[in-house]
């Protein structure tokens, strides 16, 4: 599993021109499935995640998480997270899991993640063509893959 956390002051999914999700402060996460992920990728990264001291503290520092500043969380899909550029000029996206195993990992996750958080999230459409609009807040942008834990 692979995320790509971008700090953000709001962001906001629009599907077919209508806004289907919206946040302000707080974290845009973009998930990316593949076939060999588990329940235990999404605890241990859903964990990560909310507890990740990404925010500025009064002094400047980035030393407080998502869940101590009460911030919002935004999860959006992307297989395009494991693209394959090894090859050629088209990437491939063999590693990316198909929907029948994708669409449970992914709400397992939004399910995760808004209990770790303590509070409702904001989600993209599995699927959709979506238009994710942000305001990336630093910027801060961080990338996490379950397969590289250490």
């Amino acid at each position: 599993m692979r995320a790509l956390l971008q700090r953000v002051s709001h962001a906001q999914v629009c599907v077919a021109g209508q806004q289907i999700a919206a946040i302000q402060k707080g974290i845009l996460i973009l998930i990316g499935i593949e076939e060999l992920d588990t329940q235990d990728d999404i605890n241990w990264l859903c964990s990560k995640i909310v507890n990740l001291r990404i925010f500025n503290d009064e002094n400047g520092k980035m030393n407080i998480s998502v869940k101590e500043m009460n911030g919002e969380i935004i999860v959006v899909s992307q297989f395009t997270l494991h693209a394959e550029t090894s090859k050629g000029n088209r990437p491939s996206y063999i590693k990316a899991a198909r929907p029948e195993i994708a669409i449970p990992l992914y709400e397992a996750f939004k399910t995760q993640i808004t209990k770790e958080l303590g509070k409702e999230i904001g989600c993209g459409k599995f699927g959709a063509d979506m238009q994710v609009t942000l305001c990336n807040d630093g910027p801060v942008s961080i990338w996490i893959d379950t397969k590289n834990k250490s």
